[in-house]
């Protein structure tokens, strides 16, 4: 699949096994590999038995941050590489956002190539070029647009994945198949009954149907807003309320997808209190999130309270003209809407588990 992203140019490459060094580029002695703790043995076999030069960072959303950036860039630097070079990341979705960040200021910006090996990364992270860091206790709060020219997404790499991240990527897949309509998310109810055994997934056509048409789904919103002014907003859904979610509990204290999963249900409740949510559907994907185990209740257990929370999303990034931008399901998709700085009884009242599907 090929995709055009404003000036960039996107491939992604769908298949079972993990790319060679030779596969990705002819000169090996001007690429880097950067990958976490978790992956390291990935970016070996990625090398076959090649020296490649190599960047390990620690793993972790604790590790998300300046200090791992400045690891990678040291790395290229001591390596002596220079603008032309080939940032190759290797892992899930921090180590795409921190490698993404580091390429696009490394020299002014070099390549950019992505070996994703998470579900999280395989139907998000690794496409559309967000890239960033937390900072300050707040996520993401540094980061930059720089597309990946070469994505591959080997889904045997998720064979080993431990559960808690088939549990993170699962979050993201469901979130696109609330926005791509009703339809998709009737493909994931099955789907639900085999997770306790999320790698015996990999065996059914629908599951690799779901993530390439979840891929098609970012590729074409990314294609039309690179940016994210207008319709790439929507792939914010349940973000603000799981972003606060996990800076509220510490960062680290819970995956990124189980902060959205938890997130999307608290979005169905704004959207019901506004109007825009239909109960049925509602209903429906609150039943779909908690039938692949996800913490739904509010006052999440990880919470100090709902002041807590409401102080993250004060310091949320998508804030702008004294209003608070959330997304929230409709009939079919999904809806931007915006609550004023100074209202927040609506969502004191979520948040402290009084609105309820």
């Amino acid at each position: 699949m090929h995709f055009s992203f404003g000036e960039y140019k996107t491939s992604i490459h769908i298949r079972k096994g993990i790319p060679l060094i030779e596969n990705i580029t002819g000169d090996f002695g001007n690429t880097i590999l950067i990958a976490d703790e978790n992956t390291a043995h990935i970016a070996a076999q990625v090398s076959n038995g090649r020296d490649i030069h190599r960047c390990i960072l620690r793993s972790g959303e604790e590790n998300k941050n300046w200090q791992s950036v400045e690891s990678i860039l040291r790395a290229a630097n001591q390596a002596g590489l220079g603008r032309d070079c080939i940032f190759i990341g290797v892992g899930g979705g921090v180590t795409c956002d921190l490698t993404g960040f580091a390429a696009s200021i490394y020299k002014r910006g070099c390549r950019l190539v992505f070996i994703s090996t998470t579900l999280l990364g395989m139907v998000d992270a690794s496409i559309g070029g967000k890239t960033g860091f937390d900072l300050t206790g707040i996520k993401n709060l540094a980061g930059s647009f720089y597309p990946a020219e070469t994505v591959y997404i080997p889904l045997n790499a998720l064979s080993t994945l431990p559960q808690i991240e088939w549990k993170s990527g699962m979050a993201e897949l469901i979130k696109t198949a609330i926005l791509c309509g009703d339809d998709f998310l009737e493909l994931l109810f099955p789907l639900a009954a085999n997770f306790d055994d999320a790698p015996s997934l990999l065996k059914y056509d629908t599951f690799r149907n779901c993530i390439e048409r979840a891929v098609n789904y970012k590729d074409s919103v990314v294609t039309e807003d690179l940016y994210d002014f207008g319709k790439r907003m929507l792939l914010n859904l349940g973000h603000t309320f799981g972003h606060a979610l996990e800076s509220a509990a510490g960062l680290g204290r819970i995956t990124h997808g189980e902060a959205v999963a938890w997130g999307i249900v608290r979005s169905c409740e704004l959207g019901i209190a506004l109007g825009y949510t239909p109960q049925a559907r509602a209903k429906k994907i609150s039943k779909l999130i908690s039938s692949f185990g996800y913490e739904c209740s509010c006052p999440h257990p990880l919470a100090l309270d709902a002041q807590a929370i409401l102080h993250a999303i004060k310091s949320d990034k998508k804030k702008k003209l004294g209003k608070y931008s959330f997304i929230v399901p409709d009939e079919s998709s999904a809806r931007i809407v915006e609550i004023d700085t100074d209202d927040t009884k609506t969502l004191v009242d979520i948040l402290a588990g009084g609105i309820t599907l």
